[in-house]
């Protein structure tokens, strides 16, 4: 941080094709030709399995209930709590930004389409004038709720792109017979002209998220190379620069020398900004640009990007400091001001180590550019703010586990100079989720992630309590009735424990091994590598971390490590008694959750991408890999090619329950002593070559047949649900929760309430125009 710190101290025929034209001859001639210019890529979609990039019309929507524990909260802290989420909501714009170019566009159309047009009003427009049908209208509404679910056309929750379920003629024809068509004459057709192509287009780079060579991103510019990551990433490391809050482009100049430009999220663009320089404020603007010239490339350091929605952002985050409870919370915004203001992770990592002092609060909040699932190089933060209230009988047994912890980590499967010094105790709590502004919603959450703060400082859990208790409506699949029986009697129950595990023992467990000015935090000369006895020979250098060392494999692998713990340590008596389970019942959910784990590693397969060879989502990969271990120990899991009782093609997977306890718990402690070995010892080479291993689908050597397995997952796979999320209104100095239904009109409507007062459209459209020539 060195360098930084000084910086900022369905498709149809032609002839159909035209005779719909013929029938809209009351449109504006340009727009019949909008129509018909596209109608290339109709077939195009056409001719693809789009099942994988479509939402289904019976995808459910969900509204996250937090009104009881909302009710519950005193005036001061229901205002804490309104612009805390008010803050993270215009950051979460940030993310359409992240996700893909066409996003910022596609989210303008819908909020300008639905702030001129009630849901009734264009339901009526698109039956009468357009020629939809019932089913045509639901799923343009379903295509809408996903954008705004996920932040974009790309799922949050495996990276693939995803289109209308509905012809293109059709989307067009409803928004250009629009009031909002009819009120903004040469914009609207402009706008949607812009955007309506890349709507529609699944192109081989378009169809998933990943390097620029591969798939979409826009964490890094299009003409990015391997080469290029290379020589940024050794750039980064001599810097000790940490790029979280980073874009990455490449330009070239008139001498054909090479100019990386690294973009920090800031407010301050320029040394003229420094006149916004906050009073409290201590930092140093002099410097706001650095070039650096390293074998002929230039690097340049910028700041700005993003600048004018942090700016309202931290507008509001100024506010929530006046009702802040405590001098804790008060430091943590304003380190946090700071950070968005000038671009400083130091001061970000500042406010997360006040947040981590703020012991039991009942309001908890963290903002950022925190996770690093969706950069292809798995450095770079997507911006992330939730607000959630304490659930106090919840929390109550997490605060439980947290205390057994140290009785707990001396049974994981390494030795115990591969675990932290000493573990210091987080806070742990249950919360009832307010607002998460992301693309997705998780189910609990290990933060901050920077391992430095976490090892030697401390860390916070966190368990999304009205996430993980949403009732299941159906069996799963691929189980006979007797586990899917189980499944659905036990299956929050197993969650709630495989998560508190998961994030507070797997996440916060191990130990890794630094050297820094020249000293160890280890003995270098004594440690050895439990699985070879030899020395340990390997560690992160000056200037190395997890996420630099390990890259484009490390969230993957360090969801993996987090799992195979869970697993390791759910048959404790000591935390099935915490969680008020013994005897049989205990037995049951132990049972789950090792079966629901295997079946999430089967389910899995639909995160991958035959046409690539790539995961699209951590997780998923992670889940996979276990069940290959799982499967390689012997007859203790199966999987069988079944008839439905559809007498369609079928899966069953079966646990072994006798065999849980030896040869299941037996194979995932050898697995996850190497996990933690290669994390602590940095020995990337071994881990990767370990897990690639485990993550490979279609191999020859692979005994089942896992690409045929795939085939039937996808045809089978039940739709990811949606979250409709409360906002919070100020009326007579009081704070108002507004709440909506479980429905895709209830979510759009969410959405328009939510930036009514101010104009995100036209600050999403700059930042638009300005990346443009990078994409």
């Amino acid at each position: 941080m060195k360098l930084l710190n000084f910086l900022i101290c369905n498709g149809r025929n032609k002839a159909k094709f035209s005779t719909l034209l013929k029938k809209t001859t009351s449109l504006p001639y340009t727009h019949s030709c909008l129509l018909q210019a596209n109608y290339s890529n109709q077939v195009q979609l056409s001719k693809k399995n789009m099942s994988n990039y479509i939402y289904p019309n019976n995808t459910p929507i969900i509204q996250l209930d937090c009104e009881a524990a909302f009710n519950e909260l005193t005036e001061k802290e229901k205002h804490y709590a309104h612009y805390l989420s008010k803050a993270c909501w215009f950051g979460g714009l940030i993310d359409l930004v992240q996700t893909s170019p066409e996003s910022p566009l596609i989210f303008i159309l819908i909020n300008k389409l639905f702030h001129n047009n009630t849901v009734s009003e264009l339901k009526e427009i698109a039956l009468n004038k357009c020629g939809f049908t019932e089913d045509d209208f639901t799923a343009f509404l379903i295509y809408t709720c996903g954008i705004l679910s996920n932040m974009g056309n790309y799922k949050g929750f495996g990276d693939t792109k995803f289109i209308p379920n509905l012809a293109k003629d059709k989307f067009g024809k409803l928004v250009l017979s629009s009031r909002f068509a009819a009120t903004y004459e040469e914009y609207a057709p402009k706008l949607l002209s812009e955007c309506l192509k890349k709507i529609y287009s699944l192109k081989d780079k378009e169809c998933c998220l990943g390097f620029p060579y591969k798939g979409t991103t826009t964490y890094m510019s299009k003409n990015i190379t391997e080469e290029d990551l290379e020589a940024v990433k050794k750039f980064l490391k001599n810097q000790n620069l940490e790029p979280f809050n980073t874009r990455l482009f490449k330009t070239v100049d008139d001498n054909d020398r090479i100019i990386y430009e690294i973009r920090l999220a800031s407010i301050l663009k320029t040394e003229a900004d420094s006149a916004d320089k906050e009073e409290d404020d201590d930092s140093d603007d002099e410097d706001l640009i650095s070039t650096t010239t390293v074998n002929g490339h230039s690097f340049v350091i910028t700041r700005g990007d993003y600048s004018k929605l942090l700016r309202l952002v931290n507008s509001n985050l100024k506010h929530a400091k006046k009702f802040a409870a405590n001098e804790n919370e008060e430091e943590m915004i304003r380190h946090y001001v700071k950070s968005f203001r000038t671009g400083s992770i130091d001061a970000h990592k500042d406010g997360s180590r006040y947040w981590i002092r703020d012991k039991g609060p009942i309001v908890e909040s963290y903002i950022g550019f925190i996770e690093t699932y969706r950069d292809p190089s798995g450095i770079r933060g997507e911006f992330e703010g939730f607000v959630a209230i304490v659930n106090k009988k919840m929390s109550a047994k997490f605060s439980e586990l947290v205390k057994s912890a140290e009785t707990l980590l001396p049974l994981l499967p390494w030795p115990k100079d591969y675990e932290i010094d000493t573990f210091l105790q987080p806070d742990f709590t249950s919360l009832d989720v307010l607002t998460y502004a992301c693309s997705g919603v998780p189910a609990g959450i290990c933060i901050p992630n920077y391992n430095e703060i976490r090892q030697s400082e401390g860390f916070k859990n966190v368990s999304l309590g009205n996430t993980i208790h949403v009732k299941m409506t159906e069996p799963p699949n691929f189980l006979n009735k007797t586990d899917q029986d189980l499944v659905m009697k036990y299956r929050n129950s197993a969650f709630e424990i495989n998560v508190g595990l998961h994030e507070l023992l797997g996440h916060g467990s191990g130990k890794m091994f630094k050297e820094k000015d020249g000293s160890f935090n280890f003995d270098k000369d004594k440690i050895v590598d439990f699985v070879t006895n030899k020395k340990v020979s390997s560690w992160y250098e000056e200037g190395e971390t997890y996420d630099s060392v390990f890259g484009s494999l490390g969230s993957s692998y360090e969801e993996c490590r987090a799992e195979s713990v869970a697993l390791y340590l759910c048959d404790s008596s000591t935390v099935l008694k915490i969680f008020g389970y013994e005897g049989e019942e205990a037995s049951d959910i132990t049972y789950i959750i090792w079966l629901g784990m295997a079946l999430k590693g089967l389910e899995g397969l639909e995160m991958y991408d035959p046409k690539t060879d790539s995961w699209l989502q951590a997780h998923s990969q992670a889940r996979f890999v276990i069940l290959q271990v799982m499967l390689e120990s012997g007859d203790f899991v199966k999987i069988e090619k079944v008839t439905g009782s559809d007498d369609k093609p079928d899966l069953l997977l079966t646990v072994d329950r006798s065999k849980l306890a030896s040869v299941g718990k037996k194979a995932i402690g050898d697995f996850l002593g190497k996990l933690q070995l290669y994390k602590s010892t940095a020995n990337i080479t071994a881990a990767k070559e370990m897990y690639d291993k485990y993550s490979l689908v279609g191999s020859e050597e692979n005994k089942y047949p896992f690409l045929e397995y795939r085939e039937i997952v996808m045809d089978r796979k039940k739709p990811r649900r949606m979250f409709v999320q409360a906002n919070t209104y100020i009326e007579d100095d009081k704070v108002k929760l507004q709440t909506y239904p479980s429905t895709p009109e209830g979510m759009i409507q969410s959405w328009i309430m939510r930036f009514e007062k101010v104009d995100v459209d036209n600050i999403l459209e700059e930042l638009w125009k300005k990346d443009k020539q990078h994409f």
